[in-house]
């Protein structure tokens, strides 16, 4: 049986390697980065195409996947006279990989409903190694009928794909997932920096510990890196500020407070302000640091 054309709109560390898996597991590709040299590298490796415009990618393609930066960037390459909707046919379906609001994505779910394409929200997790290897995982919002659809293509970089409700919920449920994250790497930094007070071989105690209750994705990827101070790679203190941001908006509406979210947002500010703004949110365990040096002065 034929496979379904696709198109991939945005080429960074994320979006390059998912859309090569798509290539790999024989879906037809055409690819479009704001950068044109990125795109024709991409093209050159994977035997796709690519295109000039986000529009010129999305034409004919069955599913249009989307991931870039945030809310602004994802209606840049959807809007207007050479966007995605602008190329797209009727019954086709636009998949938006983009961390970004819930608001957008029922924005996004209406306008694509107004140009008779069907649309899913559906952001990742797993970072950068997650979509090299093909192991994401992805949560989506939409229709049941059209995540049927396109769940057995979003398998070819993904290792788990849930739908979590109507249009919003899979941008709701990574909220989740980011709140998570930040509690995690607080209590993670400042295990950390009882350990190396103790003495204890931090190899040994991740080995012990990722096998108990305390063992998380974080502890297995970071804490030994953690420890040798290196932050140089990985999910950047912008983007997870950015997130964090929406997740604090969200919970608001709602009527809620997100202390521990708020306090490490807050660290991730600081060191904004220091120029780390692009090292990995595992740096946060200098900022806590510098708040026991501070406190034991």
């Amino acid at each position: 049986m034929t496979k379904p054309k696709t198109a991939f709109i945005g080429l960074g560390v994320m979006g390059y390697p998912m859309a090569g898996h798509l290539a790999r597991n024989g879906y037809p590709v055409s690819v479009y980065n704001r950068t044109r040299a990125k795109a024709d590298k991409w093209a050159a490796e994977f035997e796709g195409r690519a295109a000039a415009t986000p529009r010129q990618a999305a034409d004919d393609a069955d599913i249009v996947f989307v991931c870039v930066g945030n809310d602004d960037d994802v209606r840049s390459v959807i809007y207007g006279d050479d966007g995605v909707l602008a190329g797209m046919k009727p019954g086709a379906v636009l998949v938006d990989h983009t961390t970004n609001s819930a608001h957008l994505a029922i924005e996004l779910a209406a306008a694509c409903k107004q140009a008779q394409v069907a649309f899913i929200d559906a952001p990742v997790s797993g970072g950068q190694a997650g979509a090299e290897n093909g192991c994401l995982t992805v949560m989506c919002g939409g229709e049941e009928a059209v995540f049927q659809r396109i769940e057995p293509v979003m398998r070819s970089y993904s290792r788990q794909v849930q739908l979590m409700g109507e249009c919003g919920q899979g941008q709701r449920c990574k909220m989740v997932n980011q709140i998570c994250i930040a509690g995690v790497l607080q209590g993670l930094s400042e295990a950390l920096l009882l350990a190396q007070q103790a003495g204890l071989p931090v190899d040994r105690v991740v080995d012990t510990l990722q096998h108990g209750a305390a063992g998380s994705w974080q502890m297995v990827n970071r804490m030994e890196t953690m420890a040798r101070g290196e932050f140089d790679f990985g999910f950047a203190i912008d983007w997870m500020r950015k997130d964090l941001g929406i997740c604090m908006e969200a919970a608001a509406a709602y009527g809620l407070r997100l202390p521990m979210t708020e306090a490490v947002d807050r660290r991730y500010e600081l060191m904004q302000q220091q120029g780390l703004g692009r090292m990995d949110t595992s740096v946060l365990v200098k900022a806590l640091k510098t708040d026991a040096t501070d406190m034991s002065a």
